[in-house]
């Protein structure tokens, strides 16, 4: 029997090509069971543990991946940019200063001038603090600007990164007449990656507006979000594109297009709304998408939401709702009240409707067409939803509507005598219809209530496609009824 081949460790590739192949793949395996004892060897003297191991590679290359962040976005991670001007700034501030939270939420209101010794000195506790806009008009960058406003618009997003501010995951950009709901933005901008280059907004509710610009626009009005890698990136770029830009006359559609040329496309995100509509947009708000409600825009440009209040008003009364419970402002809930053969549509801190008649959701769900686009001269299709007429003389059709009076937490007592808490939102009537009964199946008139007290848990949803559903209470010529939320049973149907 010949004797083992040994192989010296300095064999030669050359060497080793000259064994025979039986031969070199004997030697290979020798030459693994050498170092994996030499291996084993050294773990014993050592003593390494495989987390020891692994604390030794973190401390020489220490991550730099997102694991370093804190676990989830909060409102201190956000930085908002509002653009606004002096010639409107005296009724517009107090759409601002319903939102906005004194050393809670940070940012900057860029106005296109000094302000006027009348609002002097800035009250910083009701206002974000107050920074006056760059005059490109000065600069050699643009020697021909036909639309100077609409250019300091799109640079609002680079003189707001230049503030510098730390610890910024999203910068979140909007008009001083844009109602923004934060804690519903805090929570929706959570579920997104913020080390990754997002344009997060929305587009019109109008056809003809996406057709003039862009159906992948974010609308510069409703709100959009700016994750901080990709404004950076936008900011040593920002002067060049507007440049190439110059003859765009729209400072959404620019950014649009400097985004675009950068490869981000838009993240469309429900719940922002640009309101590019006029008169009473109830029926809309009454059937809001089922999606967190993060702004509204154009409140001048429409009727007050509540028809007994002015503009400002109005929003300071939503506000009351949304501040007790953000997650549930202006969601639909959608229930039945078999006896009188009712249909009520809630919409949480905002209104109610009870129709004479049993209709399905997808009905219910489209909104009533109360009102109008933003160029009343165009032609179907006008909207990017679908939407029915108001029934005008149709009593089974035409809701009694009521409007959001009132909010209070209750304290109440269960039938075991548990105390809970629960939410009472009281609901008014807003004006007699003016119909007579709906006569279909001998159904009961609605004529006589005067108040809906609607009764929901403080539990918030947890994810923005959850749904409550409800009961309603109501004995026949009484001048209320009740309506009490609970948790929806397994493959419940709204029918």
């Amino acid at each position: 029997m010949s004797a083992p081949m040994l192989i010296n460790f300095t064999t030669t590739p050359q060497k080793l090509n000259s064994l025979p192949l039986g031969a070199l793949f004997k030697s290979l395996a020798i030459l693994g069971l050498v170092l994996f004892l030499f291996y084993i060897s050294l773990q014993e003297t050592y003593s390494y543990q495989s987390s020891d191991i692994l604390a030794s590679f973190k401390q020489k290359w220490p991550a730099s991946s997102p694991l370093s962040y804190p676990p989830t976005t909060n409102i201190s991670h956000i930085v908002f940019g509002i653009i606004g001007s002096m010639n409107t700034w005296n009724h517009k501030r107090s759409y601002v200063k319903s939102w906005w939270r004194s050393n809670v939420t940070r940012g900057y209101l860029f106005l296109d001038r000094y302000p006027t010794m009348e609002f002097l000195p800035w009250p910083n506790s009701s206002y974000p603090p107050f920074r006056v806009n760059e005059d490109i008009t000065k600069q050699k960058l643009y020697p021909e600007v036909k639309r100077p406003d609409q250019i300091r618009i799109v640079r609002t997003i680079l003189e707001t990164f230049r503030e510098g501010d730390k610890d910024v995951r999203w910068f979140v950009m909007a008009d001083d007449d844009t109602i923004l709901f934060v804690d519903n933005l805090v929570e929706v901008l959570a579920k997104y990656d913020h080390t990754k280059y997002l344009y997060i907004g929305a587009n019109s509710e109008c056809v003809k507006s996406n057709f003039d610009f862009s159906f992948n626009m974010a609308f510069g009005g409703a709100g959009y979000a700016l994750s901080y890698p990709l404004a950076a990136a936008l900011a040593t770029k920002m002067d060049k594109c507007i440049q190439r830009y110059i003859h765009l006359w729209v400072s959404d559609f620019m950014l649009y297009s400097c985004l675009t040329d950068l490869g981000v496309p838009l993240t469309y995100q429900k719940g922002l709304h640009q309101i590019d509509l006029v008169g009473d947009i109830s029926g809309l708000l009454s059937a809001h998408p089922q999606t967190p409600l993060l702004s509204l825009h154009h409140i001048d440009t429409i009727n007050p939401i509540f028809p007994s209040m002015n503009r400002s008003e109005s929003i300071n009364h939503l506000m009351k709702a949304a501040k007790v419970d953000h997650s549930r402002i202006l969601q639909q809930t959608i229930c039945y009240h078999r006896l009188s053969s009712w249909s009520v549509s809630i919409t949480w801190g905002y209104s109610v409707h009870v129709y004479e008649n049993i209709f399905p959701a997808s009905f219910l769900k489209k909104p009533l067409e109360t009102f109008g686009p933003w160029n009343n001269r165009e032609r179907p299709p006008l909207y990017m939803f679908n939407t029915r007429p108001w029934p005008f003389n149709n009593p089974c059709e035409t809701p009694h509507v009521f409007y959001f009076d009132s909010i209070t937490e209750t304290s109440n007592t269960s039938i075991e005598g548990n105390n809970y808490q629960q939410i009472l939102t009281t609901y008014a009537r807003a004006s007699p219809r003016g119909l007579p009964a709906c006569s279909s199946n001998g159904n009961l008139s609605a004529d006589s209530v005067t108040k809906i007290h609607v009764f929901s848990s403080p539990t918030k949803r947890l994810e923005s496609g959850e749904r409550d559903c409800c009961n309603v209470v109501h004995e026949a010529g009484m001048d209320s009824a009740e309506v009490i939320y609970r948790a929806c049973t397994k493959d419940e149907t709204i029918s």
